[in-house]
């Protein structure tokens, strides 16, 4: 049964969801949803639930109740995380998991190849238009002439814009991203930022973020998460100045 409250159409839909951990309520009957293309960005001090919201989103915890709809239809808490990495949504953990060995394009075709072992995805002939794809987003991920380096090589931001290009060679229609500024210069962080801007024009993105300057730079809508529920809502600068945010935040 899908709630009728939200008339228009969301790609995500996290509809009254709670699960505990050893009698703790880690997510406390959250609701929220994205519409799609939206870049969302989520907050909320340590412990608010953010990890959790994210293992939930993508099958690796099962919720003790409430409903996760995608694109709305499907509710995923009826999968498991591989059926739900296949259905289109793609999940960046904080580490990079590049493969230092193999170039930035080997790196990328690997990636295309999707479940292929290494030997088999680097021995299959590259059609025009992979190549060309493949191009496409070193481009967008501003690789381009790093191609024929190994992936050892780049900087640890650089390393975080090739994985998002190992995820966008599968076509998600929603990426869930955990903390990309962490650990990346000024430069980096503001082109994080640009390159997420230009990413939501084709797909759906959660940024869970504790850097607020990076959150600025992304100038989308914020959720506040505080004891596994929202607590708000809205802008930056709007949420900045609720009082109870304020409290969370600074009242410790």
């Amino acid at each position: 049964m899908h709630p009728k409250h939200i008339e228009q159409p969301t790609i995500l839909y996290l509809n009254g969801v709670s699960v505990s951990f050893d009698g703790f309520k880690a997510i406390n009957s959250l609701s929220l949803y994205l519409e799609p293309g939206e870049l969302r960005a989520i907050i909320g001090p340590n412990g608010a639930g953010k990890t959790t919201m994210m293992d939930l989103i993508t099958g690796k915890t099962r919720p003790d109740s409430g409903e996760i709809i995608f694109n709305n239809a499907i509710d995923l808490t009826q999968y498991d995380e591989a059926a739900i990495a296949n259905m289109g949504i793609g999940r960046k953990f904080q580490k990079p998991t590049v493969i230092e060995s193999l170039t930035i394009f080997e790196n990328l075709e690997l990636a295309l190849a999707g479940g292929r072992g290494v030997f088999a995805a680097l021995l299959h002939r590259l059609k025009i238009e992979q190549k060309l794809r493949i191009e496409e987003i070193m481009d967008l991920v501003n690789l381009s002439e790093r191609a024929q380096d190994l992936a050892g090589s780049l900087s640890h931001g650089q390393k975080q814009w090739l994985e998002i290009g190992m995820l966008l060679i599968q076509e998600p229609e929603l990426l869930l991203i955990d903390e990309p500024a962490a650990g990346m210069t000024d430069l980096e962080t503001e082109k994080t930022a640009e390159l997420f801007k230009e990413v939501s024009q084709r797909h759906s993105l959660v940024v869970v973020e504790h850097d607020m300057e990076f959150v600025h730079a992304l100038d989308c809508k914020v959720t506040v998460l505080h004891e596994g529920r929202v607590l708000a809502e809205g802008a930056l600068d709007q949420v900045q100045n609720n009082e109870e945010v304020i409290e969370v935040y600074l009242g410790r």
